[in-house]
């Protein structure tokens, strides 16, 4: 019994995990590392799952970046508007 989590898995195309939302990435991550950590494939099926988990990884990361990126922005735009966190009025 030594499925691949997606059908992509199987076949090095990993061109899907550009769709992905951070969630779906992140849940498949989980379950190629559980794939691999068994140890109940092939060598072949073990390269593929670990490219995939280097793709879902990647993807992640992205997500995470953009997410890091935005929360910089509406800081910065906070901040140019007066209206920081600090800034309550009651002094």
């Amino acid at each position: 019994m030594t499925e691949t989590p997606t059908a992509n898995a199987g076949n090095g195309d990993n061109t899907d995990v550009a769709a992905m939302s951070y969630e779906q990435a992140r849940e498949e991550l989980v379950a190629v590392v559980n794939q691999l950590e068994a140890g109940n494939t092939s060598l072949e099926q073990s390269l593929a799952l670990w490219e995939r988990g280097e793709a879902l990884a990647a993807r992640c990361e992205a997500w995470l970046e953009g997410a890091r990126q935005r929360l910089d922005a509406a800081r910065a735009g906070a901040e140019d508007s007066g209206a920081g966190p600090a800034d309550n009025g009651s002094n």
